[in-house]
């Protein structure tokens, strides 16, 4: 299913140089190493997931095969490369690590026995493969980096750019969701993997879903009078006041014409395949941006779509560069914060 170009080797090279190069730059512009992607950081959640019983043989699969229920801790974030205002609309992350996993690891040297999934609020990427994302990443960076005044007016008219997006090579549909966000309440959101991971004897990509009524009832809810740290403040007063229930689904590849695995700007058609339900992701109230919560989520936390088990391998050219680009990132961070990195193992080895 794999389709390896020549030229990889050199174009994932050159684009874990830049990304490394911007990490640098942002540790001297604060001082403090952080992520080069989902830097800002909106919540950290503990919780369970339940894996649901009798499910179809092939939705049994990987860590689903058996009704089962995981402790899980989730951190939620905005995507740029760099801190700003929550004023500038951008999407949103939310990565889910499964503590106490079975199965072969892919990572073992990032120690512990977690698989993580790691999504986003919109189904594609924009720029899907790594010769196309190279293309893009610098002028990623350069949004990133722009003043908020600039960002806010390149996420304002994102909507009008389809023919410049198109001639640097990406896809529009899905460069638009990427860019042109509305600051929407981010419990409210559905969120996907994007890109193809192994789903035991299948291929899939997943997704997350509210469920339960105080986050559905957000769904394409704004914000209103959005400031510099706003998505971090409704996300606490959520979670002050109650709880959260998700859907977790897999989308089946069934085609692999139309559903392929090496281009992630292309979203899978619901019509071949629906997303159907294979676990509840619960979250209890909780105290999801205390200072210790904060600081264990932005310096120890680290989630990677490699830190997994085999029967959910990562598929496709973005998900071969991430392997890389996580740990280097993820050492960096960990290197220049003088933190140590550290897998955890229980709900009780994150602060409340």
């Amino acid at each position: 299913m794999e389709a390896i170009a020549e030229d990889e080797a050199t174009l994932a090279n050159d684009i874990l140089e830049q990304m490394a190069a911007s990490s640098r730059c942002a540790f001297e512009r604060h001082r403090h190493a952080i992520r080069d992607a989902h830097a800002k950081s909106n919540g950290v959640l503990k919780g369970e997931l339940v894996v649901h019983p009798n499910l179809p043989p092939e939705l049994r699969q990987g860590i689903f095969a058996t009704p089962r229920t995981y402790q899980v801790v989730a951190r939620l974030s905005s995507a740029p490369s760099d801190i700003h205002s929550d004023k500038i609309p951008a999407p949103r992350g939310f990565a889910v690590k499964i503590m106490g996993v079975d199965g072969e690891r892919l990572t073992p040297e990032l120690g512990g026995a977690n698989q993580d999934f790691l999504m986003v609020n919109f189904p594609a990427l924009a720029f899907g493969t790594i010769a196309k994302y190279k293309t893009m990443l610098s002028l990623l960076e350069a949004n990133a980096h722009a003043p908020d005044t600039l960002q806010r007016l390149v996420a304002g008219t994102a909507h009008g750019a389809k023919g410049l997006l198109e001639a640097v090579g990406g896809t529009a549909g899905a460069t638009l969701d990427g860019l042109a966000r509305d600051n929407h309440h981010p419990l409210g959101e559905t969120y996907h993997t994007q890109a193809a991971i192994r789903f035991g004897s299948h291929v899939a990509k997943l997704a997350l879903r509210p469920v339960s009524d105080g986050v559905r009832s957000l769904t394409g809810k704004d914000v209103p009078d959005v400031g510099y740290a706003t998505m971090r403040d409704v996300i606490s007063e959520h979670f002050a006041r109650q709880g959260a229930e998700y859907e977790l689904a897999a989308q089946l590849c069934v085609d692999l014409e139309r559903m392929p695995v090496e281009d992630a700007a292309i979203a899978w058609p619901e019509e071949l395949s629906p997303h159907r339900p294979i676990a509840t992701l619960r979250f209890p109230p909780q105290a999801s941006a205390s200072p210790a919560r904060q600081v264990y989520g932005d310096d120890t936390l680290s989630f990677n779509p490699w830190n997994a088990v085999e029967a959910h391998r990562p598929l496709g050219g973005i998900m071969r560069i991430r392997r890389a680009a996580y740990e280097r990132s993820s050492a960096f961070r960990h290197a220049m914060n003088a933190r140590p990195r550290i897998e955890p193992s229980r709900h009780s080895d994150i602060p409340d």
